[in-house]
């Protein structure tokens, strides 16, 4: 019994080393535990961050993009054919007429094509422009869709001498008859109109019905005058002066002009 209790002390002090081992052990687990947690928690917080930015980025971008959708159009265009007609002219001084008969919307580029020929008539593709619509001017493109028919503008600019076969220039296709008008009285430029294709028409239309606002009508007040006074002549009717042949003997008697 004595060897027994001799030797418990030895076991005691054996097993209070290895316990305090392996609590050295699990403390040094859990530091490591815990500097992974953190490491973990340091990358977790990084890469949060990082999607974070990606996502302001986007969100940026997107309210740029939605600002570039949301902002008003201002003007639309389109590519369109001028197609002329050359035909005889009917006095010695005008060997050719040059004159504007149709449209063709989305035409290509072109200059002088040959399209048909009848004797001594010719019609050419003579040029590709752009025609263009603005916002602020769909009170003018009403106004064309409702001629009859409904008809674009073609400009051109004579050559100068109608006796040779020069071709005039196109300048412009406008929707616009007051824009027309407008070429027309500085009396430099051919001005014609030529109806408009279904096509053409179903475009102006549409850009129209999204722009177009009707112009509320203000009736104009008229100033309030005084139309009960009189007036009779010009001047002081006391003095005697060229200006009594407007004023009425009645007057001049009442100022002592006239006895």
């Amino acid at each position: 019994m004595r060897q027994r209790s001799a030797a418990a002390p030895g076991r005691t002090a054996a097993a209070g080393k290895i316990g305090g081992k392996i609590g050295r052990l699990g403390k040094a687990a859990i530091r490591e535990g815990g500097h992974r947690e953190e490491r973990m928690s340091l990358a977790a917080r990084r890469g949060e961050a990082k999607r974070n930015e990606t996502k302001k980025k986007r969100r940026k971008e997107d309210r740029e993009l939605g600002s570039i959708a949301r902002m008003p159009e201002v003007s639309v265009s389109m590519p369109i054919g001028v197609v002329v007609r050359k035909s005889p002219g009917v006095t010695r001084w005008a060997r050719w007429i040059w004159r504007p008969v149709a449209v063709l919307p989305g035409a290509g580029p072109a200059s002088w094509k040959l399209l048909r020929q009848e004797g001594m008539a010719r019609e050419y593709h003579a040029a590709t422009v752009e025609i263009e619509l603005w916002r602020k001017e769909t009170q003018a493109y009403v106004g064309a869709l409702s001629t009859s028919p409904p008809s674009v503008y073609v400009v051109m600019r004579d050559a100068g001498d109608t006796t040779d076969d020069q071709q005039p220039e196109v300048l412009l296709v406008t929707a616009s008859p007051y824009e027309a008008q407008d070429y027309a009285d500085s009396g430099e430029e051919m001005v014609e109109p030529v109806p408009m294709p279904p096509g053409l028409q179903a475009w102006i239309r549409d850009f129209v019905a999204r722009h177009h606002e009707e112009e509320e009508f203000v009736k104009r007040r008229r100033d309030r005058v005084r139309v009960d006074r009189r007036q009779d002549g010009v001047g002081d009717a006391r003095v005697r002066q060229p200006s009594d042949v407007y004023r009425a003997p009645s007057a001049l008697r009442r100022n002592g002009v006239l006895q």
